[in-house]
């Protein structure tokens, strides 16, 4: 049986608050705000993407709809780990067509979670783009699947696994990188 101890941290609130401000910054810079629809992955993508959202209507007075996407790695019946994601919930706030879908996670690691995702929201209209926003890149990509907006890129092991805290669900904003004891 693994376990995990803590290796590093790698962002603390203030590090975390900073890239949130810069990736707002960026999205206002090069996208057009009022095609912007912000998908966020649950579970810690969500209140990435309301924060960030949020800071672009500081910013610019414009509110981006949020929606939300909830991807599984275990099949309902027996509860078993899959090797590909499943999509269980999808939540638009409006027609995705013609519009740019930022879609927002806290890691991205082998690229299958933003594929699953990338996937499911073509099935429900045609948007003019969609944009990667990760809080984390780690790497080790399996799939072609390239972030547009990163917070931190870092290089780890397959040994490790980047731990991102918020604090809507944690109770503490920070990342961290656990190394895995067997």
């Amino acid at each position: 049986m693994e376990h995990m101890m803590l290796d590093y941290v790698l962002m603390q609130e203030d590090e975390i608050e900073k890239a949130l401000n810069r990736l707002a910054m960026e999205i206002i810079e090069r996208e057009t705000v009022d095609d912007l629809i912000f998908v966020g992955i649950l579970r810690r993508g969500v209140p990435i993407a309301e924060r960030i959202a949020r800071k672009i209507e500081e910013t610019t007075g414009r509110k981006v709809p949020l929606g939300t996407i909830e991807i599984k790695f275990y099949t309902d019946d027996l509860q078993l780990v899959s090797d590909k994601p499943v999509v269980k919930d999808v939540k638009l706030p409006e027609s995705i067509d013609g519009k740019i879908i930022v879609l927002v996670d806290d890691v991205i690691y082998t690229g299958r979670t933003t594929w699953a995702a990338v996937e499911k929201l073509l099935e429900y209209g045609n948007p003019a783009a969609v944009r990667l926003l990760n809080l984390v890149d780690r790497g080790h990509r399996e799939l072609p699947m390239l972030s547009d907006y990163n917070g931190r890129v870092i290089t780890t092991t397959d040994n490790q696994v980047v731990k991102v805290q918020l604090e809507e669900i944690d109770g503490l904003d920070q990342v961290q990188v656990l190394k895995k004891i067997y």
